[in-house]
């Protein structure tokens, strides 16, 4: 039996639900600053252990697994705790504040020899591996173009708080929704090296709120990348929490091949999502639908996933390693969008493996 433990009971709520499905996990102990969240969830679930100090259940608990739920400028130093503690950690997107902090952390997971894996939720959808399964028959050919997209009319999270603040958050709606549409399009498309990068970010809408409301806010509320592979693929990414659009909630993922084309994308502005590939096949152009009724595949939740890779001893995916590039990307977007030029990832990790 797994030991599990969680901290952080916001976000942290789903990943006790998704580590309950797995007969071989068990929690043991949840961890959280709010005594009365700590009690309300722990006679929900029946979980005994409960600290208002991750530090104190990691020297009382022996965990194999911990679960790391917290906001973005916490992930590293409890990351390192768990995994000094001699535990596997998975830890919220984005992994973690910029690309050195995700760098410590894979670096400390392999002293320790324990896995570190990262919550990129949007793959463990049934849709999803559904997708990817069609993409590793070769059905699209070579990818080389895409485009990656989550836009909201009006959704900046808990405003005036930590998401807003870039000494916590590290960014805005980049860090927080283009992290997943990132991820799942570089998923798909096999996560290629990136080589060049030119961003943009904009605040105009979320700043004067903050202004009128007299509250915190210095990060992104839309932001935009051009991103270039060292294979010759391009990569179109956009974020934002606030954007002067049609829909309440707009998510939309394109695979442009040199065989057939897909896309992934939201059902009536919410979390529902329907797909399609395109595909010329004897002279003719057909359209592949992804029916609703999605047999049972490997998906179930990156809770599920990663317990059973640690039972069955075979490796997991949105691995420690593919979290790094992710935050290498975004670091790059970033720093573009400050000097407005284009930024040479390729070059910086050469300097970094010679180094």
């Amino acid at each position: 039996m797994i030991r599990v433990g969680v901290i952080g009971l916001g976000i942290g709520r789903s990943h006790i639900k998704g580590y309950r499905d797995h007969p071989d996990a068990q929690i043991v102990a949840i961890a959280d600053l709010n005594p009365k969240a700590l009690e309300e969830t722990g006679k929900e679930y029946g979980i005994e252990g409960r600290y208002t100090s991750h530090t104190e259940m990691l020297a009382k608990e022996k965990l194999d697994v911990v679960s790391i739920a917290l906001p973005n400028y916490l992930h590293k130093s409890v990351t390192l705790e768990a995994l000094a503690a001699g535990c596997h950690v998975l830890c919220e997107k984005p992994m973690a504040m910029n690309a050195a902090e995700a760098r410590e952390m894979l670096d400390a997971a392999t002293r320790a020899g324990k896995r570190l894996m990262i919550n990129f939720s949007f793959r463990f959808r049934d849709q999803s591996w559904a997708l990817k399964r069609q993409i590793e028959t070769g059905i699209l050919g070579d990818v080389y173009f895409a485009r990656s997209v989550w836009h909201r009319r009006r959704g900046l999270p808990g405003f005036g708080g930590w998401f807003g603040q870039k000494q916590y958050s590290g960014g805005g709606a980049l860090i927080d929704l283009g992290v997943h549409r990132l991820d799942l399009a570089l998923w798909f498309m096999g996560y290629p090296k990136p080589s060049y990068i030119l961003g943009s970010a904009y605040n105009p809408i979320g700043t004067a709120r903050a202004l009128s409301e007299q509250r915190p806010f210095d990060v992104d509320d839309l932001a935009a990348a051009c991103i270039k592979f060292e294979n010759g693929a391009t990569l179109m990414l956009e974020a934002s929490w606030a954007a002067n659009i049609a829909e309440k909630e707009y998510m939309e993922t394109r695979l442009y091949g040199t065989r057939a084309g897909l896309v992934q994308k939201n059902k009536n502005e919410g979390y529902e999502f329907e797909a399609e590939i395109f595909i010329e096949q004897a002279g003719c152009q057909f359209d592949m639908k992804l029916h609703d009724s999605i047999p049972v595949t490997q998906a179930n939740t990156a809770m599920y996933h990663f317990v059973d890779a640690i039972i069955n001893d075979r490796p997991h995916i949105a691995a420690g390693d593919e979290g790094l590039v992710v935050m290498e990307i975004l670091d790059a977007i970033y720093e573009s969008a400050q000097s407005g030029k284009p930024v040479d990832v390729a070059a910086r990790r050469s300097a970094a493996t010679a180094g």
